[in-house]
């Protein structure tokens, strides 16, 4: 770095990514010596950025508190990762719901150099996701309301809309967001129901603070915790099944959304509820792996019907 406004640049790049940097940190990173990091920081205040200086052993540099810089620089990996993070927000559906996704990507590509933005468009046309997109029309501004009180641990009046239509009021303390199998989820405490409840956030139709907190455990699982749920909901049907498959393989399954799995000697158990048979059984006619059906004896029937219906149309194509 030859050039003392690199030098600058690169001072005020080090701030925003870490936060606090002592004078030596800043000093060994810029290959100057302390002093001329002063004058680098006197610089930077005279082009109106704001900075803190705490002399002391624990001191250093920071930019002021809830201060916005309007330029911000990110290095080559740094844009590319959020143009990944872009294009996953995309394929997962919410781009829909959010015209910030589109605009946030228009910014980003405006502003990187002609080599990066020709890696970034290489990657939102030809980089594929595996990713189930939602069909929720979930607001962005419930979802940020209900993020920023998850981090905050504060107390939220809600207004919710469940599948029959039936609106309820309730104070719900959020302990986390999830994504699983499509849809959006708050995780937390209903007040409602004095229990732990599971909520689609496409149901929510308003949420507002409220001026109490709550304590969340600190090894909360919010994914592990819609697992269990969706599992333990009870439904028409109790479906047992043992899978000779490895645990690992059959987690990679769409099944194991909506499924305990439980390894032994002989197979692995796989336990879910469900109201359709026959899509329980075109479900299992999909599974790349043998398996017994424990229960339900209807199951067994729903599986020959789809056999047959399959066998049917391989003889038509044939």
């Amino acid at each position: 770095m030859s050039k003392p406004a690199s030098r600058v640049l690169v001072l005020l790049e080090l701030l925003q990514s870490r936060g606090q940097v002592d004078g030596a940190t800043l000093a060994h990173e810029l290959q100057v010596e302390r002093r001329t990091v002063r004058r680098y920081i006197a610089a930077l205040e005279d082009l109106g950025i704001p900075i803190q200086a705490e002399r002391g052993r624990f001191g250093g540099y920071r930019l002021m508190p809830g201060y916005r810089l309007p330029p911000m620089m990110f290095s080559d990996d740094e844009a590319l990762a959020i143009g990944l993070g872009l294009l996953a927000v995309r394929q997962l559906g919410w781009a829909d719901a959010s015209p910030a996704v589109a605009s946030a990507q228009a910014k980003l590509e405006r502003v990187l150099p002609a080599a990066l933005q020709k890696r970034q468009r290489g990657i939102s046309q030809r980089v594929a996701l595996d990713l189930k997109p939602t069909r929720d029309a979930a607001d962005p501004a419930v979802i940020a309301a209900l993020g920023a009180a998850a981090f905050s641990q504060q107390r939220m009046r809600m207004v919710y809309q469940d599948v029959q239509g039936q609106r309820s009021e309730r104070d719900f303390d959020p302990y986390g967001l999830g994504f699983r199998g499509g849809h959006w989820y708050a995780v937390g405490f209903c007040g409602l129901r004095q229990a732990m409840r599971s909520f689609r956030l496409d149901r929510i139709d308003s949420v507002e603070p409220l001026p109490q907190s709550f304590g969340r455990p600190e090894s909360f699982d919010v994914l592990a915790h819609l697992q269990a749920s969706m599992v333990r909901v009870p439904r028409a049907h109790a479906v047992h099944l043992k899978v000779q498959a490895p645990l690992e393989a059959l987690v990679q399954q769409p099944l194991a959304a909506i499924s305990s799995l439980e390894s032994g000697v002989d197979g692995v158990l796989l336990q879910c509820q469900i109201d359709d048979l026959a899509w329980m059984a075109r479900s299992l006619a999909a599974l790349p792996f043998d398996f017994k059906i424990l229960q339900p004896p209807a199951l067994v029937a729903a599986l020959r019907t789809v056999a047959q219906e399959l066998a049917l149309r391989a003889d038509q194509s044939s």
